[in-house]
């Protein structure tokens, strides 16, 4: 199933970026004291008791010519109020309430999705009492809060989880294998996905960002059944337009959340762009198995893998377990290999151990490198276990879970993958407090 997504909207300068921060835990969107700095989407998963969404931080809405408050704002916020299923309206206390501000509230008032109006900034006591203001926007109760001191977060955590739908398991996918194609506009994904099923399913075009919505397929491969996943181009910071496209990029989220597999397609005419890696990251941290694929190779005159393999592996590093595939989807060179590659990926997520495969990797992984030690602890592994696949996942018995260092736990990922492959796939390592030995 996928997770809910929970939208933040507001105008510019609310502090957007500062709660996706908050609410995720971590800096993941970027921050800066100027309007308009987010440009494009910036997500991050969040649990709170149990119960795991996905938060997006959109672009401020703003107020401009008469034309682009229909163009502009009402097309943001409605495309926002279809894709999201929880709308977080942002304001800002320190402003009060801004003629924008009724503009986005009487659409919200309209709609039929879940709406949590929260004032932001209220950074001390006498700002909370001055939250009250913003009763006249005619929504529910104003909940106060602090993005950057983290007053009132819990409770608009709370708040959330409770207006979070619960999604049926009708729902739950078809067994097979799910791929999607993702990356930014114009590299040639539908093309691919047409190639691949044989006809003209999507729209071809060499406009950028003609796919608006992710579009299912199913194909045959080898006798078995497989859904390809079509999908809106993401698009580089800075270059997201008003309106549809902007929030299309929630489609392509949902897709690599959908899926098992995703084929991020690059443009061997313009190797490797930020926005490349920012999908690569979205791909990683859904846990999900990739392949990236260098299309438009046909226009490529200097054709030395080898460096073009280097140049690439430096750019994802965080990938690296990631397969290269070079293809041109126009002439179709290299594009038989593509689904044999993506299969091959899927298996190595259905790849199961048994305990005494695990134990011998544990083993040998300290004999050759001592684990590490904070003060006079040492980290000690008792034993462990593959407890899933798809993705594969791990579990490790440990003495304190505090003293596994991330270079550690890269080491013992290397050696599961030198001794059982596991190519194209993420793997999950869990390390438990307690347990026998």
């Amino acid at each position: 199933m996928r997770k809910p997504i929970v939208a933040i909207i507001g105008r510019q300068n609310v502090g957007k970026s500062t709660l996706l921060n908050r609410l995720a835990g971590k800096r993941v969107a970027i921050v800066q004291d100027l309007p308009g700095t987010t440009r494009d989407r910036v997500f991050a998963d969040v649990l709170w008791h149990d119960q795991e969404f996905t938060v997006v931080d959109t672009g401020g809405l703003e107020i401009g010519p008469e034309t682009d408050i229909g163009r502009g704002v009402r097309q943001q916020v409605n495309t926002a109020i279809e894709e999201a299923d929880v709308i977080v309206f942002l304001t800002n206390v320190q402003d009060g309430v801004m003629p924008v501000d009724f503009e986005i509230a009487d659409m919200l008032r309209r709609t039929e999705k879940p709406v949590i109006l929260v004032v932001n900034k209220a950074d001390n006591d006498m700002l909370e009492v001055n939250a009250t203001e913003f009763y006249q926007l005619g929504l529910d109760d104003p909940i106060p809060i602090s993005a950057y001191h983290a007053r009132g977060t819990g409770e608009l955590l709370d708040r959330i989880i409770q207006l979070l739908p619960s999604l049926p398991p009708t729902t739950t996918e078809p067994e097979m294998m799910k791929v999607a194609i993702v990356g930014r506009p114009n590299v040639g994904k539908s093309m691919l996905l047409n190639v691949l099923f044989g006809e003209e399913r999507s729209i071809v075009s060499d406009v950028p960002g003609t796919t608006r919505d992710a579009i299912d397929t199913n194909i045959d491969f080898q006798g078995k059944s497989v859904l390809l996943i079509d999908t809106a181009g993401i698009r580089r910071r800075g270059q997201i337009e008003i309106g549809v496209e902007r929030y299309s990029v929630m489609r392509a989220l949902r897709a690599i959340d959908r899926c098992d597999v995703a084929l991020l397609v690059l443009d061997a005419t313009e190797l490797v762009t930020a926005q490349d890696t920012h999908v690569a990251g979205y791909i990683q941290q859904a846990l999900k198995g990739v392949v990236l694929i260098v299309n438009k190779w046909d226009l490529v005159t200097d054709k030395n893998t080898a460096a073009w393999i280097d140049t690439i592996r430096m750019s994802f590093k965080f990938v690296d377990y990631a397969s290269i595939l070079f293809i041109s989807a126009l002439s179709g060179q290299g594009v038989d290999e593509v689904m044999p590659m993506a299969y091959q990926v899927y298996t190595e997520r259905l790849k199961r151990l048994s305990d005494a495969e695990v134990r011998s990797v544990v083993k040998q992984a300290l004999a050759s490198h001592l684990p590490p030690r904070r003060g006079t602890r040492q980290l000690v592994i008792k034993g462990g276990s593959q407890t899933g696949i798809n993705p594969p996942s791990f579990t490790f018995r440990v003495n304190d879970a505090k003293l596994v260092h991330f270079s550690y736990r890269r080491y013992l990922e290397n050696q599961l993958r030198q001794a059982f492959g596991f190519a194209g796939t993420p793997i999950r390592l869990v390390f438990s407090a307690g347990g026998e030995s």
